[in-house]
Parts: C-alpha cells; sequence; structure tokens
C-alpha cells in the first residue's frame, strides 16, 4: 500500500466516521445561498443601441459648408452622455429625487453614474445601459437620456450655426468699415503724392548728373572770365602797362637784394607814383575799346550766375525730390498693403458667411450627422443580478468543501491516536492491532440511522437542485410565492 492510497482510505475514514456533521454543514451552506441568491435584491438593466450616420449631403457640400466632425462627436460622447447636466434633467423628468433637496440630487447622481455604462463601438455606433431595481425606471433613463443628448446636440449646433452667421456679419461690417477708411486714406495720399511716385528714378538721378555737370561748366566759365576781367582792362591801359612792369622789376630785384636797395627804392617810388596818378585820372580816361570789352564780359558773366543759380536750385529740388520717392513709395506700399489685407479678409469673410449659412439651413433641415436609435430600451424582464444560477452553483461547491473543511480542521486539533505510526512516533512498543468488533443490534441500528439520514440528506439535496433547474430553466415560482408572502404580511 502507497502512501497515496494510504491518505486517500484516511481521509475517506474520516468522511464515514463523521458524515452526519459534513451533511449537516454542507446541506446548512447549500441553504445559506439559497437564502442570499433570493434576498438579494434584483437589479434590470435596459439597453438601447444609438447608430450615428452621416447624411450623403455632407459629402456633397464639403468644402461649401462647415459640417461636424463624426470624429469629434465620438471623442467626446462618452463625457456628453454622463455630464452633470443631462443627467440632472433625466433625473427631475423622471421625478427621480421626491423631496428636492441638493444633497438627496447628489446621492441620486452618485448611484445613476455607478450604473450608467456607455460603449462605443466601430467609431459610429454606441450602446447605453443603466441598471435599477425597478425595470421601468431603468427602461425610461436609458430613453429620456438618449432623447435629451440628440436633442441637446441638435440644439446647440443649430444655436453655434446662427451665432456664427451673427459674428461673421458683425465682422464683415467693421472690416468693410476699416476697408473702405483704407481705401480713401490710399487715393488721398496717391492724390497728394501722385506725382512723385510716378517719377522714374533713373531718370531722375540721370538728369541730376547732366545738370551738376553743367554747372561745373558754367564755374569753369565763370572764373575764367572773372580772371579775364582785369586782365583786359589792364592790357589796354599805358600806366597799366607800366605799372606791371615794374611790379615785375621790383619782385626780381627782392629776390636778390634786401629792401635798402637804392633801386629797390627808386622802383617803390615810381610804383607809389603810378598808383596815385591811375587813383586820380578821370575815368573816361580809359579807352573806348577797354570799355566795351569788360561789359561784354560782365554781361556773360551776370547771364552764367544766373544759370549757375538756376540749376543749383533745379538740383537741390531734385536731389530733394530723389530722396523723397523711397520714403513715398514706401508709405504707398504700406498703404496699398493694408488695403489688400483688409480686402483678402473681407472676401474671406463673406466666403465664410456663404458657408455658415449652407450650414445653418443644413442644420435646421437635419441634413447633417443623424442619430438613429437601432434599438430603442424596452423593459426588462429577467434581472441581470443577482446571479442565482451562479450563486448557487457556488453554494453547492462551498456545502461540500465547508462540510469536508470542518472535518478536517476537527480532526487535526483532535489530540488521539488515530494510526499505528502515529503510536510508534511516541515511542511505544505495538504488539498487536485489535480490530473494533460491533455488535449485532448495534450495527443495525447505525445502517438504519444511515439510511435516514442518507435519504433526507438526498431529498434536501434535490429539494436545493430543484431551486438551481428553476432558475436555469428561468421559472419564477419561487419569486411568485416571495412576493405573495409579502403582500400578505
Amino acid at each position: 500500500m502507497n502512501k497515496n492510497e494510504l491518505d486517500y482510505r484516511v481521509y475517506l475514514d474520516l468522511l464515514l466516521r463523521r458524515k452526519r456533521l459534513f451533511i449537516v454543514t454542507s446541506l446548512v451552506i447549500m441553504t445559506a445561498a439559497i437564502i442570499l441568491s433570493y434576498s438579494l435584491p434584483k437589479i434590470y438593466e435596459a439597453k438601447s443601441t444609438v447608430f450615428i450616420e452621416k447624411n450623403v449631403i455632407s459629402e456633397l457640400v464639403k468644402g461649401i459648408a462647415v459640417t461636424p466632425s463624426m470624429e469629434q462627436t465620438i471623442k467626446v460622447l462618452t463625457y456628453a452622455l454622463t455630464s452633470r447636466t443631462i443627467l440632472a434633467k433625466v433625473i427631475n423628468e423622471l421625478d427621480m429625487v421626491k423631496k428636492g433637496s441638493d444633497a438627496e440630487l447628489e446621492s441620486v447622481l452618485a448611484r445613476v453614474n455607478k450604473n450608467i455604462s456607455v460603449k462605443v463601438k466601430d467609431n459610429n455606433l454606441f450602446m447605453i445601459s443603466y441598471k435599477d431595481p425597478d425595470p421601468r425606471i431603468a427602461r425610461d433613463f436609458v430613453n429620456t437620456l438618449v432623447r435629451i443628448y440628440i436633442e441637446q446636440n441638435v440644439s446647440s449646433k443649430r444655436e453655434e450655426s446662427y451665432g456664427a452667421i451673427q459674428f461673421l456679419s458683425e465682422q464683415i461690417e467693421t472690416v468693410q468699415k476699416k476697408l473702405d477708411t483704407a481705401d480713401e486714406e490710399l487715393n488721398r495720399f496717391k492724390a497728394q503724392q501722385g506725382g512723385v511716385v510716378n517719377i522714374d528714378e533713373a531718370k531722375l538721378f540721370q538728369e541730376i548728373n547732366s545738370a551738376e555737370q553743367k554747372l561745373q561748366d558754367i564755374q569753369l566759365r565763370r572764373r575764367h572770365l572773372e580772371g579775364l576781367k582785369p586782365v583786359t582792362r589792364r592790357e589796354s591801359d599805358p600806366l597799366q602797362v607800366q605799372l606791371l612792369s615794374l611790379q615785375k622789376r621790383q619782385d626780381e630785384l627782392r629776390n636778390q637784394f634786401n629792401d635798402n636797395y637804392p633801386e629797390l627804392i627808386r622802383i617803390k617810388g615810381e610804383i607809389e607814383s603810378l598808383q596815385m596818378q591811375i587813383k586820380k585820372r578821370p575815368a573816361a580816361g580809359s579807352s573806348q575799346a577797354d570799355h566795351q570789352e569788360v561789359a561784354k564780359i560782365e554781361a556773360e558773366l551776370s547771364a552764367l550766375k544766373l544759370t549757375e543759380q538756376s540749376l543749383k536750385r533745379y538740383i537741390g529740388t531734385n536731389q530733394a525730390l530723389l530722396r523723397k520717392i523711397p520714403t513715398v513709395k514706401a508709405d504707398l506700399e504700406k498703404r496699398e498693403v493694408d488695403k489688400r489685407k483688409q480686402k483678402e479678409l473681407y472676401d474671406q469673410l463673406l466666403s465664410r458667411q456663404g458657408q455658415s449659412e449652407v450650414s445653418k439651413q443644413m442644420e435646421v433641415q437635419d441634413k447633417t450627422t443623424t442619430f438613429r436609435i437601432v434599438d430603442p430600451a424596452v423593459m426588462p424582464v429577467n434581472p441581470v443580478s443577482p446571479d442565482r444560477v451562479k450563486i448557487l452553483l457556488l453554494g453547492i461547491a462551498a456545502g461540500i468543501a465547508g462540510g469536508f473543511g470542518l472535518l478536517f480542521g476537527l480532526d487535526q486539533l483532535s489530540n488521539t491516536v488515530k494510526s499505528v505510526d502515529m503510536l510508534k512516533s511516541f515511542g511505544l512498543p505495538v504488539l498487536a492491532v485489535i480490530p473494533r468488533i460491533p455488535e449485532v443490534a448495534t450495527e443495525a441500528k447505525r445502517k438504519r440511522i444511515d439510511r435516514i439520514i442518507y435519504a433526507t440528506s438526498g431529498g434536501y439535496f434535490c429539494f436545493v437542485l430543484s431551486f438551481l433547474v428553476m432558475e436555469l430553466l428561468g421559472l419564477a415560482y419561487v419569486d411568485k410565492v416571495i412576493n405573495l408572502v409579502a403582500q400578505l404580511f
């Protein structure tokens, strides 16, 4: 006999010796499971399936109208359906708050959030479920929640469309005023600075260079005439010729001698005498030819000076104009850019206003995203909780395991000698093992009692199994009895 077989017989012997305790314990645990399964409150679950489909018109007007994104709608769907605002509306509409206090409302909201479930499938299908002890409330809650969400979603999109149109109209009016102002300023600027703007800078620069060249020629001619005038006067006057000769001789002697040289003193006196004569002689003393030549030179000098002044004014004016052209053109370009930007913004706003108008008509006529209720919530018949089949199966398994566990625990706590090996462990010699010799009458009585216990426990176990069978078949006899008893008491 191996060890495993020995253990098996030990446990079997333990079960046979204390079978009454095992049976009673197991049946008590099974009975407790039955009572628990029927005492727990029933929870019913109502479900609704909603399909989000995009209208064909949305694809046809793509780029013409702005339609809401289905991805964004799905993304915030769970948060929108479980938001406090929508849930509070559903609770108030179903009159789930009896006293109307804030504390009771918070309690109901907490319970609703715990029992509601939103699941999104395939990005265009979502399912809403709600659990409640009252199947009617579960059904009404789901249907009301779906209805309020769809109404609020459609209403909010329509309000957004109307708000967008109003906003765009206000912006168009503002931008149009700015555009008119920019246009007026640009026209006024062109009227004031149009001559400057249309000037060719290269040509103007060429004209300035040409005028400066002419000015240089005139200045050279003027200087030449100014130097020629005294020479002409001197060459026609004998005293002047003599004076020039003495001055030349004086310069030559000074290079060789000092001022005390006799000839230098003489020449100096003669120069002073000639200068006195030139000053004292009358103006008519000069020749007629000299006067005519000098007058001609002076007349030409006067004309050259007037031309020089005119060219200087012309050059100065053109240089100032040349310096002014970049500033004027930059200012003009800035005003044109401002006008162009305002015009582009105005055109964009007009385009957006047209798109918004089409979008509004689509929202009003429900031509965008459509919520189609595939399966509305119906009143559930069978509760989803408690799961009586599972509780009963666990109760049967727990009864068997609990009964055997109790026997094993008591056996471990017992100090009695259970086997020869245990006796040998104390160091005592075992001379013989005397088997139990039962009495015939006692053994017959025990067997009779065992049969009664087996029959009674088997019948009770069949009674326990009947509850499991009724739950598997969906029979509600026990619930009817419980409701009847509840009505009587």
